[in-house]
């Protein structure tokens, strides 16, 4: 039954692809050759996770009528709703701008906020530890990955993205950081 809601993340993805391909930053492209070969690890697991959960979800049933259920649904649906919206937010800002409306006016990294509680959601309603296991892996690997995107952000928007990273805090409810 889980493999419902990972359908529903998954059907944002060709969206979210057509979209990067309008906002691609070149400079990302020769950053992430130079990564380490661990950092390059890390990254291209974090993202190949989500396939693995969302295959694995398939096998996996909800926890009906448990408290795990009506606990995770909620937060779920926060994240697949909040992951719309966030498309809808990136996809409505000229490539030539940094996103700052919308999601983006409370935390640097929406999609991997709205990710994380879909795959935290999804963890509680199926009381999975392999699911939580999942969640840890995606999550290490967003927190590590933000600095190589913001730095691509910082070279091809330059003040105006310097000033909203003033201003708008990495994570939300977590203080903005101090490396500027």
């Amino acid at each position: 039954n889980a493999w419902i809601f990972m359908l529903i993340d998954l059907l944002t993805f060709p969206f979210f692809i057509r979209i990067a391909k309008r906002r691609v930053i070149p400079s990302q492209d020769e950053e992430f050759n130079a990564l380490s070969r661990s950092n390059k690890a890390l990254f291209c697991s974090s993202k190949l996770i989500f396939f693995v959960a969302a295959i694995y979800s398939i096998f996996l049933p909800l926890k009906l009528g448990t408290i795990w259920f009506y606990v995770g649904v909620p937060i779920t649906l926060i994240g697949l709703a909040g992951m719309i919206v966030v498309l809808v937010n990136w996809a409505n800002t000229p490539p030539n701008e940094p996103i700052i409306k919308g999601f983006y006016r409370y935390s640097r990294h929406p999609m991997y906020v709205t990710s994380f509680l879909v795959f935290l959601g999804v963890s509680i309603a199926t009381a999975s530890w392999l699911f939580v296991l999942f969640l840890i892996i995606f999550t290490v690997g967003a927190v590590a990955f933000a600095d190589f995107e913001e730095q691509g952000c910082l070279e091809q928007y330059g003040d105006a993205y310097r000033e909203y990273m003033n201003r708008t805090p990495r994570w939300i409810g977590i203080p903005k950081s101090k490396k500027n």
